[in-house]
């Protein structure tokens, strides 16, 4: 099975692997019981993930809160944020574009009396900064806008928006679950003050995830969303996930040598998997830029063919552009904010690369969906013709 679903997941790299298991069994401990040698020595481990975590983003370790991923992280950076500064305001801004993980969180909030704003994006799947801007009222205290999309890869213009926030004193969260570790994320430059981290996206353990909140000019406080202890600052109560951990801070350490290498690879071989499909295949369409794009990401709608695509590519594994709901099969969301016409939306492939995709991956890809989509549309045509006109 060649894997080119790595927005999905990713899987481990072997060294994130040898960092982590020596903390299942031989020096097991409870990173919160410090009274002893086993407990201090998986406390230490914690601290140097935290550092590790921290120095991919130009933050401080003490900034970084673990959490058992970047859903976890969404929920408690816009809830536990609202719950902190409430007096303050009532209106969220977010994005049409959106992880279910903000849009719900999100609308769970108008339950609570809080207006939210979702603004829509343009046909390449950007915000337009004028709108942003126009959408700030007085009572606005949080901006939440995904740094890179997890369908379409777009990424969002994080500095600008960050220049505006910050100058109206206004909180900004990016769920960073896709960009954090495969593009540069620097908070200060940035001016972010909340960013959600995932392990399983950069080749680390699933389960784990982190969200960093700025501690320092200005300090964001946090109202946890669980009660049970004063684990991860007093913000986030468990019994923390030494293995896990570990693997984050791993996994994040070698990003942060490997990142721009990885990136330049994974473009080059991207860049000739959709040259490859172009000349393979008739009809496809990307969705989003492909100038503000993670390298990683290559998302394409393909004419004549329709839900059941992806399925049909025996031997590749990659994601549809639709979803089941209610009962029926409709584009996603994030398609239907571009704009995307719905009969061409239907035949979409997301593929996500990753560190470990080689050229020869590429190739046996193009040629299998060319097979596919041949398939397909022979299937279609004959359905077609077999259908009486009416007169």
């Amino acid at each position: 099975m060649i894997y080119l679903d790595a927005h999905a997941t990713t899987p481990v790299d072997p060294r994130v692997l040898d960092a982590m298991l020596p903390w299942f069994r031989d020096r097991a401990g409870n990173a919160s019981s410090v009274d002893h040698a086993v407990g201090r020595r998986a406390s230490e481990a914690v601290d140097v993930a935290r550092r590790q975590v921290a120095a991919l983003i130009n933050a401080s370790a003490k900034d970084i809160v673990f959490t058992s991923g970047a859903t976890e992280a969404d929920n408690l950076a816009i809830k536990g944020a609202i719950d902190a500064v409430r007096g303050r305001g009532d209106h969220v801004i977010t994005v049409a574009t959106e992880h279910r993980a903000v849009l719900d969180t999100c609308e769970r909030l108008r339950a609570r009396d809080i207006r939210v704003t979702v603004m829509p994006v343009r046909g390449d799947g950007l915000i337009d900064l004028a709108q942003l801007e126009a959408a700030i009222v007085p009572r606005t205290i949080l901006v939440s806008v995904m740094a890179a999309n997890n369908e379409i890869g777009v990424l969002q213009p994080l500095e600008a928006i960050g220049r505006l926030t910050r100058a109206r004193q206004i909180l900004f969260h990016t769920d960073a679950a896709q960009a954090f570790g495969k593009v540069p994320i620097d908070v200060a430059a940035m001016s972010l003050d909340l960013v959600s981290i995932s392990g399983h996206k950069i080749h680390g353990p699933q389960g784990v995830g982190a969200l960093y909140v700025r501690t320092r000019q200005p300090t964001v406080r946090l109202t946890p969303l669980f009660d049970g202890g004063g684990h991860e600052h007093g913000v986030r109560p468990g019994t923390l996930n030494v293995p896990g951990i570990v693997g984050l801070g791993a996994a994040a350490a070698i990003c942060g040598v490997d990142m721009a290498a990885d990136a330049a690879r994974i473009g080059a071989l991207r860049d000739r998997l959709l040259a490859g499909l172009r000349a393979a295949v008739t009809g496809v369409h990307v969705n989003g830029s492909l100038h503000a794009r993670l390298p990683h990401n290559l998302n394409v709608s393909i004419e004549g063919t329709d839900e059941t695509l992806a399925s049909r590519l025996e031997g590749l594994a990659v994601s549809s552009g639709s979803a089941c709901a209610t009962g029926s099969i409709q584009p996603s969301h994030v398609l239907r904010a571009l704009g995307v016409d719905p009969a061409r939306a239907h035949g979409t492939l997301r593929f996500g690369l990753s560190r470990f995709t080689t050229e020869a991956e590429i190739d046996q890809a193009i040629a299998i969906v060319q097979a596919g989509v041949d398939r397909l549309r022979g299937e279609r045509s004959t359905r077609n013709a077999a259908t009486p006109r009416r007169s």
